[in-house]
């Protein structure tokens, strides 16, 4: 299968050279590289949050795959969904799927399923590939996308991936795709999205669960960072650290209804 792009010209320039010089006012060209388990950024249009995955990816050292997992916005296709074989096309070329480890994660999970549907008109997973196809265009990727479940199901998947990169002897990045709270007004959003980064920073899986419910924050981000989380903890994470933190609002100076958007990585060793 070939996934051609749903967002493109949207979300992120349609044109090869326009995008790449794009990603290239965004990203750290001095930033120091370090060792990651993963990290989180935000998946909106690069107008918006461009400048944290930017400053967020130019932070990681690569290596041959990425496991990006993200929140469904369409609702189409299967609850957890991993797509195990085909190619994303993006303006800057074609992304392989990793499919050993796609299908090791399907055969491993009891909730991962093997579906392309929910991936079709999803853009949780297509807007990290220009940023990481940046910085190298060989990289392959494990799409996964979630459709709304409790704690406990994200932290099994999160196990259960960390599960399957160990068996496999992988060295790879987990990328958890998703904005902060959305549609409130800047101090508000700010003030909540500080809140669950603190908890992601103290590596607290069930304080961010806490905090996501008892403050109501509207992030999208939720179940990949819990996922993502568990996953880190399984494969030795040690610390995590805010990179970047803006909102739309920073963007636009419209500061009403903003949507957060947070840069996190999660290191070991």
């Amino acid at each position: 299968m070939k996934r051609n792009p749903y967002v493109a010209g949207y979300f992120y320039p349609a044109s090869a050279a326009e995008l790449r010089a794009t990603i290239a006012g965004y990203v750290d060209k001095k930033a120091s590289r370090e060792d990651v388990i993963g990290l989180l950024v935000p998946h909106a249009g690069y107008q918006y949050s461009g400048a944290v995955t930017g400053a967020t990816v130019s932070r990681i050292k690569f290596k041959d795959t990425f496991i990006i997992i993200g929140p469904s916005h369409s609702g189409l296709g299967k609850p957890f969904s991993v797509m195990p074989e085909g190619t994303w096309r993006t303006p800057l070329g074609e992304v392989e799927t990793d499919t050993e480890l796609a299908r090791k994660i399907i055969d491993v999970s009891e909730y991962a399923e093997e579906d392309y549907e929910a991936h079709r008109e999803e853009h949780a997973v297509e807007v990290q590939l220009p940023f990481l196809q940046y910085f190298k265009s060989d990289v392959k990727i494990v799409p996964l996308i979630l459709i709304g479940a409790d704690a406990p199901i994200y932290r099994q998947i999160g196990r259960d991936i960390a599960r399957s990169i160990r068996e496999l002897g992988r060295e790879v990045v987990i990328l958890a795709s998703g904005d902060m709270t959305h549609y409130e007004p800047h101090a508000v959003a700010k003030e909540k999205d500080l809140k669950a980064v603190e908890a992601m920073v103290a590596l607290d899986e069930d304080e961010l669960t806490r905090r996501y419910k008892n403050l109501r924050i509207s992030m999208c981000a939720y179940g990949p960072v819990v996922c993502l989380m568990a996953a880190a903890r399984e494969l030795g994470v040690t610390r995590a650290e805010l990179v970047k933190y803006q909102t739309s609002g920073d963007v636009t100076g419209d500061r009403d209804a903003v949507v957060g958007y947070a840069g996190v990585i999660f290191k070991g060793g």
